[in-house]
């Protein structure tokens, strides 16, 4: 059994339960006495949450290059305001969403490059990467179809979505060790027994 901190990453389309999955994976690793902080991307920080406001505000008109930008700025400060303390202390991270989304919306979703991203995104995270990923995977229209109301980036069309989860998919195939793909489709609690299945090795 793991007894070092870890930092995991839920990933996946919008609407493919990743808060969900999240809150329910950190509610079992404080059952079995670990400590966890929940944090969320954009998001974390004072700053980071500023940044989420301005990200996923539908009224925002951003090009993509300042997207991503702003996305990366809010991973800078996220890691190292509050998971870099928090690793350090031996607490578990459990973050919704993290650089994969990056590549995968911004990279190949707008179009401008994995490997822009992740340069850009190396300078961020300073080295810092999941120590695995839970991809839930769920095809893009049943997954919006679960959202009443659409943020930004949900207001965007299906070959957009689409996209986005082949590039999940592909990032999968080729890291298959770190990005486990859970099938997002069923119930919530059925769901969240394929996760801990998964992840119950790391308490």
């Amino acid at each position: 059994m793991a007894q070092q901190p870890f930092l995991i990453t839920f990933e996946g389309v919008d609407g493919s339960g990743k808060t969900t999955q999240l809150r329910a994976a950190a509610a079992q690793f404080r059952a079995c006495g670990r400590q966890v902080l929940e944090t969320a991307e954009p998001g974390g920080s004072v700053l980071g949450l500023e940044i989420r406001r301005i990200l996923l505000d539908s009224g925002s008109r951003l090009t993509p290059q300042a997207e991503l930008l702003l996305y990366t700025a809010s991973r800078a400060q996220n890691i190292r305001e509050l998971i870099l303390p928090a690793l350090a202390a031996g607490t578990l991270v459990l973050s919704d969403r993290f650089t994969d989304s990056t590549v995968a919306y911004q990279g190949y979703g707008r179009g401008l490059g994995a490997e822009t991203v992740r340069e850009l995104d190396a300078l961020a995270c300073g080295g810092l990467a999941p120590d695995v990923t839970v991809l839930l995977d769920l095809d893009p229209e049943t997954a919006l179809r679960r959202r009443a109301e659409r943020n930004r980036m949900e207001l965007e069309g299906p070959a957009f979505h689409q996209k986005v989860r082949a590039a999940y998919l592909e990032m999968a195939a080729r890291e298959p060790e770190r990005i486990r793909v859970i099938d997002g489709q069923g119930p919530a609690g059925t769901v969240a027994a394929r996760v801990w299945d998964i992840l119950k090795a790391y308490v």
